[in-house]
């Protein structure tokens, strides 16, 4: 696993710090590893018997998962993107059923398919996998995103599995600073390993 900067780090340097590991890798490097990444996910057990996964697209350096929403669909499995609702500052998930419908919102969050489309509920979610992006994670799956805490308050009152892509290099070594509304994952993927963050599986 990589250091951080030990566990008295702000999580305002290490999400500085992590963004610009990102941007400095190289771009084959990381095409390379993160096909490794999604190759390792499609084996977690919990993806294939999701019938629904809720996936996000890639900002900024994040591992490009619309490799994935396509082998997804591809596989008969229903997928939902997040978007944020603008009465409520809070996060929504929306069904689609090809990337053709997706076009990017507010903080690169998708837009809703439709005009009239209906978000997808908590009774819809059981079952389901969620990835949750992040800039860093530690072994107990904390993470450390882009602030603004959509997905920590969703997760909340998510009933299914969680999971962080996340290269290795984006894995520390350290505790990661965590407040008590801050949601880990259950399962972190990286291009070499499946590590199980919590006894739920």
């Amino acid at each position: 696993m990589a250091s951080t900067q030990g566990t008295d780090a702000s999580k305002a340097s290490l999400r500085s710090g992590y963004l610009d590991l990102c941007k400095s890798m190289p771009k084959d490097f990381s095409r390379r590893i993160d096909s490794a990444v999604l190759s390792m996910f499609g084996r977690l057990d919990v993806y294939r018997a999701a019938q629904l996964v809720l996936f996000y697209l890639p900002i900024h350096e994040e591992i490009d998962t619309r490799p994935l929403i396509e082998d997804a669909l591809a596989a008969g499995k229903r997928l939902a993107l997040p978007y944020l609702d603008p009465a409520t500052n809070k996060l929504v998930f929306y069904e689609v059923t090809s990337l053709s419908q997706i076009t990017r919102g507010a903080r690169g969050l998708a837009r809703p398919p439709k005009d009239d489309a209906t978000p997808l509920g908590e009774h819809d979610f059981l079952g389901s996998v969620c990835l949750v992006p992040g800039l860093v994670f530690d072994g107990e799956g904390n993470r450390i995103g882009y602030g603004a805490g959509y997905y920590d308050e969703f997760l909340a009152f998510y009933p299914g599995h969680t999971v962080g892509l996340v290269r290795s290099v984006q894995v520390s070594s350290n505790p990661l600073p965590h407040d008590s509304h801050d949601i880990p994952v259950d399962v972190l993927v990286t291009e070499g390993s499946i590590w199980h963050c919590r006894t739920l599986f």
